[in-house]
């Protein structure tokens, strides 16, 4: 069902609701009105024939008489009057007897003083009645057609009036709900003529106040992501393929270059040095592609457990000796580690060892005597590594663009790269929840700083 259907459906019940709620409320207070009326008119009336009974001395014969005549007998009020022994002194018309009176009514009303009941749908008022200082009881009946007519009138009429409402609330819902629901639209057909190709195309954020704003507003903002995404998306597909392309170029040429023509043994052996060394590029390419597809994960994919750093960072460094014969690294403790809380976090401990091997060798590489020293220290919320080295540096207006992918600065001619590693180090490091900064000066080193959130710290908090 339509969201339109739905909100048209949704005011129709609850305005018919409100609409039914008034008229039965209407229809009550209009029947009590008409019963209570008629019972005092009928107490009146009773009160009119006593009076004429008693003070004018109008015979009971006569009384009778005017009852008979009179054309609507059947509505009339019919008035018996009793003494306090149930003695019978008056009746309208005996052979009717609307009232139905019994000894046990007589008594109640004689306990009551008064008395008001229906028997079908005559109304009888009974009432006690004094006169010179005797005591009778009185009793009138009659149904009140006038009124009942009248009644059911009203009844009808809130009936029709209702139907009516309804259906011209039905249209009006639907009108409201399409004008309600006007600036959705607009947002879908506009949502449904964006495509991969026009993704700088945007929705209209109207007021930019009411709740259809805020929609458009973060679909919007949805879009410049999948913008910038893209764009990410064609320059990451971009440079992969460069970076792919100039290794097996060089194989390629390589090869068909020995396949030319024959050449003596130290040629073959120097050029399959050159293959060795381009497939040794392009395996270090994978790898890097591969950490960074499994560092993009979801984090909720990536399975996190408590772990000390210093043993990860130990791994990494065996790794990093293992993979670099000439490497050296060295691991500092600044502080001694009194509880494993401050140097355990929750992380991945495969994640972790390729970000701390990336800065390793980024510190290896780019220094003179292929040496990185790293520092571990921490404080009351933090794990503190230092990564530092001696060796080259990097320029000031290059270390806001060393986290970029596939980015290479001056330095380059130093050391073979791919520029995967440092974007993929600090999407890591960011992954876990911390960070990390860069101070650099050319010519006398580079220091990378990582904090890490340790588990005391979580306790605590």
């Amino acid at each position: 069902m339509k969201i339109r259907t739905r909100l048209t459906l949704l005011f129709t019940s609850l305005v018919a609701a409100l609409l039914l709620a008034f008229a039965l409320s209407v229809y009550y207070n209009a029947s009590k009105e008409r019963e209570e009326e008629y019972f005092k008119w009928l107490k009146q009336q009773a009160t009119t024939k006593a009076n004429l009974l008693f003070d004018t001395k109008v015979a009971p014969d006569m009384l009778q008489l005017i009852y008979k005549k009179a054309p609507d007998a059947l509505f009339q009020e019919e008035v018996v009057i009793y003494d306090t022994a149930s003695n019978l002194l008056y009746h309208d018309a005996a052979n009717i007897n609307k009232a139905k009176e019994t000894r046990g009514m007589i008594d109640s009303i004689l306990a009551q003083k008064e008395v008001q009941f229906y028997v079908g749908n005559v109304q009888v008022e009974g009432f006690s009645y004094e006169h010179n200082n005797k005591q009778y009881i009185i009793t009138s009946a009659a149904t009140d057609g006038y009124g009942l007519v009248k009644q059911i009138e009203l009844r009808n009429t809130l009936i029709l009036s209702f139907l009516a409402a309804i259906v011209v609330i039905l249209f009006v819902g639907r009108f409201l709900a399409m004008k309600a629901l006007e600036p959705v639209s607009s947002l879908v057909e506009k949502v449904e003529s964006i495509t991969a190709t026009n993704l700088d195309l945007r929705v209209d954020e109207g007021n930019r106040k009411d709740e259809i704003a805020a929609l458009a507003i973060t679909f919007n903002e949805m879009l410049d992501r999948l913008e910038k995404s893209f764009d990410a998306q064609k320059h990451f597909v971009s440079n992969i393929s460069h970076e792919l392309r100039t290794p097996l170029t060089a194989m390629l040429a390589e090869m068909q270059l020995i396949l030319y023509k024959e050449r003596d043994i130290t040629e073959y052996k120097e050029t399959i040095v050159r293959i060795v060394q381009d497939t040794r590029k392009l395996i270090r390419l994978s790898n890097s592609l591969l950490d960074l597809a499994k560092a993009n994960y979801d984090q909720t994919e990536i399975s996190f457990k408590t772990i000390r750093v210093d043993e990860v960072l130990l791994d990494a460094h065996n790794d990093v000796l293992h993979n670099n014969t000439g490497y050296k690294v060295n691991i500092v403790f600044e502080k001694e580690i009194d509880n494993d809380s401050f140097i355990s976090i929750k992380g991945n401990e495969y994640l972790l060892k390729v970000a701390f091997v990336n800065l390793m060798e980024n510190g290896c590489k780019f220094s003179a005597n292929k040496q990185s020293t790293i520092f571990i220290s921490y404080n009351e919320g933090h794990i503190i590594l230092s990564f530092s080295d001696n060796g080259v540096g990097i320029s000031s207006k290059e270390v806001s663009q060393i986290f970029t992918p596939f980015y290479r600065g001056s330095n380059k001619k130093f050391a073979d790269g791919n520029g995967i590693g440092l974007f993929l180090t600090q999407k890591i490091i960011i992954l876990h929840g911390g960070t990390i900064e860069v101070q650099s000066l050319v010519g006398q080193g580079t220091t990378f700083k990582v904090m890490l959130e340790h588990e005391k710290s979580r306790k605590i908090g």
